[in-house]
C-alpha cells in the first residue's frame, strides 16, 4: 500500500487547500493510505544547524520518512508561499528529509493566481533534492462554495474522482520499476567483471509505525 503524506500551506481551518487534501485522504483509493499533516501551526521557527530539533520537528521528520510520497497544496501570499510552509520546508531541507522523496503539488487556484507560489515551491523542493513527479501534479480550481463547512471536505463527486485520479497517478509512478544503481567503479574501470546478486529484503523501519491515516 502506498503511503502519501498531504501538506497544506494554509493554516486556516476552513481553507480550500486543506479541504481539497482532506477530501483526497477521505476518498483515497483502497490501495492508497493518505494522511493530512496538521502540525504546521506547531512548528517553531527554523534554526540553522539545530542538532536537537524540537519535538514537533522530530515528529514531522518521522512522518515524512514513513511516507512514500508527499503532496503539497499551498496558497500564494505576496507572490510566494506562506512563511509557515517555508519554515516547514526549511526544517526538512536542513535535515535532508526530502532527498529522493517523490513529491507533487495540488493547486486549487485558477491559472495565473498562484504561479509565484508554485514556482517557489518547486524551487525549494529542487534544493531539497526531492523527486518531483510532474504527471501527478494537478490543478483543480475551487471556490468556497465547493466546501462542506461541517465536514471541511469538497462536496462535488466529480472533484472526488479527480482527486482519486491524482493519487492513482502518484501511486503508479511510485510502483514503476527503477533502474538499479551500478557500482561507482564500474563507470571508470573495465578490469573487473560485474557480479550480479539478489538484493536483500528491505529492512522494515520502525518509523512506519507512526503513520496514522485520517479517518
Amino acid at each position: 500500500m502506498a503511503r502519501i503524506m498531504l501538506i497544506s500551506g494554509n493554516t486556516r481551518a476552513d481553507s480550500l487547500h486543506s479541504a481539497a487534501l482532506r477530501t483526497a485522504a477521505r476518498f483515497a483509493p483502497r490501495e492508497i493510505s493518505a494522511a493530512l499533516y496538521d502540525g504546521l501551526r506547531d512548528l517553531p521557527a527554523f534554526v540553522p544547524g539545530e542538532y536537537s530539533p524540537p519535538d514537533p520537528v522530530a515528529f514531522l521528520r518521522l512522518q515524512v520518512a514513513a511516507a512514500d510520497a508527499v503532496v503539497f497544496s499551498t496558497p500564494e501570499f505576496a507572490g510566494a508561499i506562506p512563511g509557515s510552509l517555508k519554515n516547514l520546508l526549511d526544517w526538512l531541507v536542513d535535515g535532508g528529509d526530502l532527498a529522493g522523496k517523490p513529491v507533487a503539488w495540488l493547486s486549487v487556484a485558477t491559472p495565473g493566481q498562484d504561479e509565484g507560489a508554485r514556482e517557489q515551491l518547486e524551487t525549494v523542493l529542487a534544493h531539497a533534492h526531492a523527486n518531483m513527479l510532474h504527471p501527478a501534479c494537478l490543478r483543480i480550481p475551487l471556490n468556497p462554495s465547493a466546501v462542506n463547512e461541517q465536514e471541511g471536505t469538497i462536496v462535488d463527486p466529480q472533484l472526488h474522482q479527480a482527486l482519486q485520479d491524482m493519487l492513482q497517478v502518484l501511486a503508479r509512478a511510485l510502483a514503476a520499476p527503477r533502474p538499479k544503481p551500478q557500482p561507482s567503479w564500474q563507470a571508470v574501470s573495465s578490469m573487473f567483471p560485474v557480479v550480479q546478486r539478489n538484493d536483500a529484503t528491505p529492512f522494515k523501519s520502525w518509523r512506519a509505525e507512526i503513520w496514522r491515516p485520517n479517518d
